[in-house]
């Protein structure tokens, strides 16, 4: 494995970016400027009752990996959908680097780690 691989961690709130290879880990955490944690839609209203992601905190995310080849993004929610379609739409060469999506509900960093080293070991075995 190479530093060629990332995995980002995301939610409504914070990001997690580890960038892996054989030997060691590094991380950073990216975090929204949202102050609203929540949104709950009412009967009788109109709208989904999502709140939408501040659009600087998905580009701050995105840059982050830029330099990478491989990119695998997990999350709880739909934060991770968010973020695929903001990469899909303001940068296609990153987007093009995303090998997979997963749910992960709200692991530690540990586990994190854990989950990329086995999917990007599982990934680097059938190439």
């Amino acid at each position: 494995m190479s530093l060629n691989h990332a995995v980002i961690w995301i939610d409504h709130q914070e990001a997690h970016v580890m960038f892996l290879s054989e030997a060691a880990s590094e991380a950073e955490v990216i975090r929204s400027k949202s102050s609203h944690a929540h949104l709950h839609h009412k009967g009788g209203e109109v709208g989904s009752g999502r709140l939408k992601l501040d659009e600087k905190y998905l580009h701050s995310v995105i840059n982050s990996v830029n330099e990478t080849k491989e990119i695998l993004v997990i999350g709880p929610g739909s934060a991770k959908l968010e973020l695929i379609k903001h990469a899909h739409h303001h940068d296609p060469k990153i987007a093009a680097n995303i090998v997979g999506v997963e749910t992960v509900d709200h692991p530690s960093d540990k586990e994190i780690l854990a989950y990329a080293l086995k999917f990007f070991y599982k990934a680097d075995q059938m190439l």
